[in-house]
């Protein structure tokens, strides 16, 4: 028995209300069951009861057993003096106020409906299950399941917005800042990632304003402060890259020092860190104000348009500066757009609207259930379960469900694990 299961018991009223009695047989009337208080203190504030015919108002508070009172220590704290009901699933002991009167207790196992409980063990017992629910998944009601969805997705997108709020404050509320930190780091993908963002963060963004209008300059300021440009390649390409960059450095005092050191290891060619710089470099030498043009676009399509990226010239032909490879043109893909998409330009387009007090919450939900949804081992897993059918809406969601929800056993927190329990 969990404690969080008795908490979801008395906030929902999965109990036969009529006839309550406390352990010493006093008649108990529920007005209010409470503020369910998820910090520290009593477990519900403000509750109203009748008990014995008199209107009690205050905290109750919810252990397995009455002696986890003295266990937690509650009777040494002050901010359990206004507990008016202790309700309990086994009632082994008295507990006591500090002026020796018995704290009334409800004892739950004789009154949780049977269905409820037996619904309850099923869905914790594992038998190897990848998630409790498993075998009842596919089988939960589309409305409760698409709202339940669509709650994930923007619950998954607060949590992205943390990173955003943090850059937002670096930068002094510079949002074409944050979009390029953001963008670096998205672009490095998950094994640059963080390099990525060390290299977008080691100089101040208004060097790359100023660096915009030549192609050049911008390679050379990611390749440089990437620390890709410190040997000697015998190659025209490489050869100014590298003069450009002793400019910058100087004009701009540029340091690297800091710098996390870029990947090629266990890399596809398309995805090493000198293809996706140069992208990155010429989507900027394209938009010089890529904020402002993002945050105008609603359709996907508009979205792909924009991102129409490839290198410069020189990578047609290689995947690094040493070695020659056969020509090809090395435009950003739509799947990575999708992944950029996803991990950068709707958070920020979120939080952005957010700050302003705008509504975007549709037009995100349908650009993002236009986008395909990733493919990984939990979205397959899900997809063997139940057919997902709103595209990237769905992936993300049951990612934050599979981290926040199945992975803590947090059912009694879940839509999908509610009905569940609920169901008859």
């Amino acid at each position: 028995m969990q404690e969080d299961f008795l908490h979801y018991v008395w906030k929902f009223k999965k109990i036969s209300i009529q006839n309550l009695k406390t352990t010493s047989g006093e008649s108990i009337l529920i007005q209010d069951v409470g503020m369910h208080n998820l910090n520290s203190g009593p477990d519900f504030f403000n509750a109203k009861l009748t008990i014995h015919n008199q209107l009690w108002a205050g905290n109750v508070e919810v252990h397995v057993k009455s002696s986890d009172w003295y266990l937690h220590n509650h009777e040494l704290d002050a901010a359990y003096d206004n507990v008016i009901l202790h309700v309990v699933w086994v009632h082994d002991t008295e507990i006591y106020r500090k002026d020796n009167t018995v704290i009334p207790t409800l004892e739950l196992k004789d009154y949780v409906h049977r269905d409820v409980l037996s619904n309850y063990n099923m869905l914790f017992t594992k038998n190897n299950k990848w998630i409790n629910c498993e075998n009842d998944f596919a089988g939960v009601d589309h409305f409760i399941f698409e709202n339940w969805m669509e709650r994930l997705y923007f619950e998954r997108l607060e949590g992205k917005s943390v990173l955003i709020k943090s850059l937002m404050e670096a930068s002094k509320n510079d949002w074409e800042a944050v979009l390029f930190l953001m963008l670096a780091k998205n672009f490095g993908l998950k094994v640059n990632g963080e390099a990525f963002l060390s290299i977008a963060g080691s100089f101040d963004f208004s060097v790359l304003r100023k660096s915009q209008s030549q192609i050049k300059s911008l390679e050379a300021l990611l390749f440089g402060q990437a620390g890709l440009l410190e040997t000697n390649f015998e190659n025209p390409y490489y050869i100014d890259l590298k003069k450009e960059y002793q400019f910058l450095k100087q004009k701009f005092q540029l340091d690297n020092k800091a710098v996390i050191s870029v990947q090629f290891f266990r890399l596809r060619p398309l995805n090493f860190p000198t293809i996706r710089l140069s992208q990155l470099a010429n989507l900027y030498f394209q938009h010089k104000n890529l904020f402002s043009k993002l945050m105008e676009v609603n359709t996907l399509e508009a979205y792909y348009e924009l991102f129409q990226t490839k290198t410069s010239v020189f990578w047609n032909t290689h995947f690094t500066f040493l070695k020659e490879s056969k020509p090809s043109n090395k435009i950003i893909s739509k799947s990575f757009i999708d992944l950029l998409l996803i991990n950068t330009i709707l958070p920020i387009k979120f939080y952005y609207a957010q700050q302003k007090g705008e509504e975007v919450n549709e037009t995100i939900i349908h650009i993002v259930s236009e986008i395909a949804a990733e493919k990984n081992n939990v979205i397959d897993a899900f997809s063997n379960l139940k057919k997902l059918t709103r595209g990237a809406l769905h992936s993300q969601a049951l990612l934050q469900l599979k981290t926040t929800y199945c992975d803590k056993n947090k059912c009694l927190n879940c839509a999908i694990g509610n009905k569940i329990i609920s169901t008859n």
